[in-house]
């Protein structure tokens, strides 16, 4: 490295040390300042080996100043980057709003799940937005299961524990956890306390009838039953006597109200279909969701409720209930629905579902599949996720979530822990060439980590070995693999010379860096990505790790081990049985 450079890796370093240090006001660290100052500086990238050296001794020296010292010498440097600190300073440290009305230690939010089948990454932001709100308050954090459609939306009785331990995944706990369908006989206590208050009466019209009074702005013939006369054909509902569509019971609303699809609506109806939970399913009189939610609100004590901004009537509907009642109705927030990049999968529950029972998925956790599980399989920390939801805060519109930012924020929480090794990839459009190494050591011994000299050395042997046919440079040209020394190759005679392990072939005279391993120990790997399988050979080494342990394939990614001599896929996607090892991509 010439001396221009080298000054320009020290100033940048030093600048990234100091506004590390004073923006987290603790200690800096190099790994943490690693990231940012290649990823500003590209053209430093090419001396990736030499850079921690550099860094190192100011990471320490910066590391001895107090934080008034830290502060005086960025404003010297890069006053830019210190008014940027302080405009950071200045602003709200949450990037989610504080809620309306809101006091510490009351607050009190649920999520609502349907399970109707385990969580895509959709549903994530649901959770990891009440979560949030409910540490930053103090507050309840309350899961209920809305299961009271056993049709339409029909529960999937593996769906509650799924559920449940996404949630905990994400890292949070729920105070209580309760499903609708434990809760009809509350549900039906509150249908007849409303049937004495004159806000629900027994209807018979048949559907399309009734929607052509509606649109009218015209009463129901039933709508001025006797009570006794309603309570009489309500528990003829309960007790399953009418068939679906005979008898509903209707929350009386304003039949004249500007909003056809506020009037007189449904508040339970009949179901054939029996429940999948064996505790439920006698029941054939279910309760809408707008009625049921409602009154599991209030009796939960709900203090505030987010919901997307298509479901602006549910609250209106349940707001009559709520009068009738005489109940203080929850503070509403709206927000947009989630669309995410990267995935070639419908963000469906029911479309995962279809593509899983055709077998095109082989389970909620393929990597191809938009779900938490398929995260939490790949390795990404629930962290992670919940950082990149709250980060999209509570817009009305529509959002975007690009992967890319759950990845960055996965890369920072794992990235000092996971060591690195190599995996050559075999893909058809470039495939794993072998060569023979002429004239050099037995081995290479690259480091564990680039940023912990104390973690040691990993043994490559060399001899023959395979590279990606992409990295092999011209015939007579020259690479460096990386952790053994500079070669040339000889395309005749496939081979590799070794010439030398003088570094400056790399940082001066521009040698390539590539990654490798030998061909006879190294370890036959399924490499499984979000676009489909990768074969791969990895480094002999990897053969001493656990499953579920995160490491970096060097130039290709963070990933997730998952099984060493797998079983073979029944599908027919997935592992063969003749691989050693199968591994999950994470991301870059």
């Amino acid at each position: 490295m010439d001396e221009e450079l080298r000054e320009r890796v020290e100033a940048a370093a030093e600048e990234a040390a100091l506004f590390n240090a004073l923006k987290h006001d603790s200690d800096p660290d190099v790994g943490a300042i690693m990231g940012p100052l290649m990823g500003s500086n590209p053209d430093f990238r090419p001396h990736g080996d030499a850079i921690p050296g550099i860094v190192a001794p100011i990471v320490d020296r910066v590391a001895g100043m107090d934080a008034a010292e830290r502060r005086e010498r960025l404003a010297e440097l890069a006053p830019d980057r210190l008014e940027e600190l302080e405009a950071d300073e200045e602003t709200d440290d949450h990037a989610l709003p504080d809620l309306p009305n809101a006091e510490d230690g009351e607050v009190v939010m649920r999520a609502a799940p349907n399970p109707n089948g385990p969580w895509h990454m959709g549903h994530a932001r649901m959770p990891s937005v009440i979560g949030t709100y409910a540490e930053r308050y103090d507050g309840e954090f309350i899961c209920r299961f809305d299961d009271t459609d056993p049709e339409t939306k029909r529960p999937d009785l593996d769906a509650y524990d799924a559920i449940l331990e996404d949630i905990e995944y994400l890292g949070f706990e729920p105070d209580l956890v309760l499903k609708a369908s434990d809760r009809m006989e509350t549900y039906y206590e509150h249908a007849r306390d409303l049937i004495d208050l004159g806000g629900a009466y027994t209807c018979s019209c048949p559907a399309a009838e009734f929607s052509e009074l509606k649109a009218n702005a015209e009463a129901c013939p039933h709508r001025g039953k006797d009570v006794e006369t309603i309570h009489e054909e309500f528990a003829a509902m309960v007790a399953g006597e009418y068939d679906p569509g005979e008898m509903v019971l209707r929350v009386k609303t304003d039949i004249e109200h500007k909003n056809p699809a506020l009037r007189d609506w449904v508040a339970f109806r009949l179901i054939d279909t029996p429940h999948p939970r064996e505790e439920a399913a006698e029941y054939r009189c279910w309760p809408m969701l707008d009625f049921q939610s409602g009154v599991d609100d209030h009796l939960t004590g709900v203090t505030h409720i987010i919901r997307g901004i298509d479901l602006q009537d549910s609250a209106k509907r349940q707001r009559f209930v709520y009068d009738y009642f005489d109940w203080e109705y929850p503070e509403v927030l709206h927000w947009g629905h989630v669309q995410l990049d990267e995935y070639n999968v419908k963000i469906s529950t029911s479309t995962i579902k279809e593509l899983i029972e055709a077998g095109e998925l082989t389970g909620w956790d393929d990597p191809r599949a938009p779900t938490i599980r398929s995260l939490r399989r790949r390795g990404i920390r629930g962290q992670a996720i919940v950082d990149a939801m709250v980060e999209l805060g509570m817009s009305t519109s529509d959002v975007d979530l690009a992967m890319s930012s759950v990845y960055a924020n996965n890369r920072e929480l794992i990235d000092d822990e996971a060591n690195r090794y190599f995996l050559v990839r075999d893909r058809a459009d470039d495939p794993a060439v072998e060569l023979d190494v002429a004239g050099g050591p037995d081995a290479g011994h690259p480091p564990l980590h680039p940023d912990h000299e104390d973690r040691g050395t990993r043994t490559v042997p060399a001899g023959t070995v395979l590279l990606e046919a992409s990295d092999l440079p011209a015939d007579g040209d020259r690479v460096w693999l990386k952790g053994y020394g500079c070669v040339r190759y000889d395309a005749d005679g496939e081979t590799l010379e070794y010439l030398d392990d003088d570094i400056t072939a790399v940082r001066e005279e521009g040698v390539s860096v590539v990654h490798w391993v030998p061909a006879e120990e190294s370890l036959e790997t399924l490499l499984r990505t979000v676009d489909g399988d990768v074969a791969g050979h990895a480094e002999p080494a990897v053969a001493d790790l656990a499953v579920d342990e995160m490491i970096q394939f060097e130039r290709v990614g963070f990933v997730r081990l998952d099984a060493f001599d797998p079983e073979p896929a029944p599908s027919g996607y997935g592992p063969t049985g003749e691989e050693d090892l199968v591994t999950y991509y994470a991301h870059p």
